[in-house]
Formats: structure tokens, sequence, C-alpha cells
């Protein structure tokens, strides 16, 4: 007899990002999976959030709160209705050697967020782990988004919805920054930078960090080529020694600008 090792080839490697997607619709994504070895493979397809130990896995101290700054949970935020937020198809079934397979992975989040994740195994007669692909996607609410900064979130959430807490004020060293989007009712939500400033007398370099303002691309909006964006209250930021460029433009749909923001203090 002779003895043969499976093996596949993935057209995806240990990641795969949905991207952005306007919450309560649906975005789809295909990957490949490749037979290369010599006898006909028996696959099977399985997700993190569908397992039946997740409720014993979760049972744990999160990472946010312990010393340890680095995710461990590969389960993120979950749909309220109760359904998959990713979904694949095929999820089982056989590859014929020398042959590939297609897989489509859906995405449909009801609610806004940043943490949808899960992770997909490709697993080969029942029991080898073949392939492992860490699924991420992020929701909003409205077709243009900002982001950046320092997360004022947890990457785990509850499933209590909580409504945001307005800015009660700056405080000293703490400037404000207003973002205008061309939207109808624009949410108002803060994002923290942080610029740290090293003094050098012979050449002083700005601080710098970034900001990223996009547009998603959907069906609802599908006839609006672009959508324009300007900063609010520039002239006293200027006073203080902040800049921002671009200071205003326009997005188009599925496309992500970055704008630098920098600061040098003022004597």
């Amino acid at each position: 007899g002779h003895g043969v090792m499976p093996s596949i080839v993935c057209s995806v490697g240990e990641v795969l990002d949905m991207g952005f997607v306007l919450a309560r619709e649906k975005v789809t994504s295909t990957f490949k999976v490749q037979n290369t070895s010599t006898l006909t493979l028996q696959y099977s397809i399985r997700l993190d959030s569908l397992s039946p130990t997740r409720h014993k896995d979760q049972q744990r101290i999160p990472s946010f709160i312990t010393s340890s700054l680095q995710r461990t949970e590969f389960v993120g935020t979950q749909n309220y209705n109760g359904l998959s937020v990713f979904s694949v198809f095929p999820i089982e079934g056989e590859i014929v050697a020398g042959k590939s397979q297609d897989f489509i992975v859906t995405f449909s989040p009801d609610h806004e967020s940043l943490y949808y994740s899960d992770r997909l195994k490709v697993v080969l007669f029942g029991k080898e782990l073949a392939h492992v692909i860490h699924l991420k996607g992020a929701a909003r609410d409205h077709p243009m988004f900002v982001e950046g900064g320092i997360p004022l979130d947890v990457p785990i959430e509850s499933l209590a919805v909580t409504p945001p807490v307005p800015w009660q004020g700056a405080g000293k060293g703490v400037y404000l920054i207003h973002i205008c989007l061309e939207l109808q009712e624009p949410p108002v939500k803060s994002i923290l930078l942080v610029l740290e400033y090293m003094d050098r007398e012979d050449s002083p370099v700005p601080a710098v960090t970034e900001l990223k303002v996009g547009a998603i691309q959907t069906a609802q909006f599908a006839s609006k080529k672009s959508t324009e964006f300007s900063f609010d209250g520039l002239p006293l930021l200027r006073q203080k020694g902040f800049s921002v460029e671009p200071a205003k433009g326009a997005v188009e749909p599925g496309q992500v600008k970055r704008l630098g923001v920098s600061w040098v203090p003022p004597a």
C-alpha cells in the first residue's frame, strides 16, 4: 500500500477582511480551495461561533481588563437577531484530486460595530485541520464614516444597547475638532487623537497622526458619486499649533482617504 498525505492550497491566507458594510445589508466574498494531493478529500467547514464548546470557551476574563493587551478572542460581535454574522456555502463535500472548490462567505451584520469577527476552519475527513481563516468585518449605520486614534470602546461588546455618552467639554491640553460630513442626520461621536511632541531645539519635528474618512459602497446610495467632508474650527486649531491636511475633500463610494493631523505647540 501507499501512505498519502492530504494537502490543499487556499486562495486566502490567514485573514479575510470583508471591509465596511452598511448595517442590515450584506456582502459576499469568495475563496478557493484546491486539492493538491492524489486522493479525493472529504471536507467540512466549521465556524468558531457555531462551536458546541463556545460557551465553555467564553468563561474567562476578557483580555482587555487583564494585563494582556493582545486579543485572544476570535469570535467578536454577534448579531442582535441571533443569526450568524458570517455564513459559508457549501459547508461539506468532496474535492477530487487536482480539482478545486469555491466557497462563498456572506457577511450580514444587523447593527453598527467595528468588531465583527469569527474563525473559519477547513477540516479534512472530520478530524484533520487543514486551514484556518480569521474572518473580520465592520458595519456602520451611515454610508460615510470616520475612524482613527485610540479606541474608546472595548473589542467585546455586550448585547445591551447603550446610548452614546455626550462629550462634556475639553480640559487643559485637550482640543476638539469637528468634522462635518454630508449626512442628513450625522451621528455625534468622539475620536481621541494623541499627539506626543518631542522638543528639539535645532529642528522642530511636528507630532503626526492620521484620520481616515471613508464611504461605503451600498445599493441604497448607488446614484451618489461622491460625498464631501470638511473640518470646522480650523482657525482656532491653528492658533494651538494643529494642522489638518487636506482640510476638505470628497470620497468616492468604496474609497478610504487618509488625512494627516500634525501638531507643533506654540511658544
